[in-house]
């Protein structure tokens, strides 16, 4: 049995390549870049969730300070001059 001579020739990559598509809104994308740009979201989505993950002990607290920042900014000034 000959061995083979690259990844690609263990795995028939062209079937795989031929039918990644892509389609959001106006974006169409084929091929390779399509592939790519699912990696790209999938690493995206992992840092967004690591980053939430992070912030949740923060969030009430972040919460509770931009109420009282909207009380604030929202009361009724009193005149300075009569």
């Amino acid at each position: 049995m000959p061995k083979p001579s690259s990844f690609f020739d263990v795995i028939d990559a062209r079937p795989l390549v031929a039918a990644s598509r892509l389609r959001i809104g106006p974006l169409h994308v084929r091929g390779v870049p399509a592939i790519l740009c699912g990696v790209a979201a999938i690493v995206v989505a992992k840092g967004a969730s690591v980053a939430l993950q992070r912030a949740a002990v923060i969030v009430p607290e972040t919460l509770r300070e931009v109420r009282l920042l909207w009380v604030a900014v929202r009361a009724e000034r009193p005149a300075i001059l009569p």
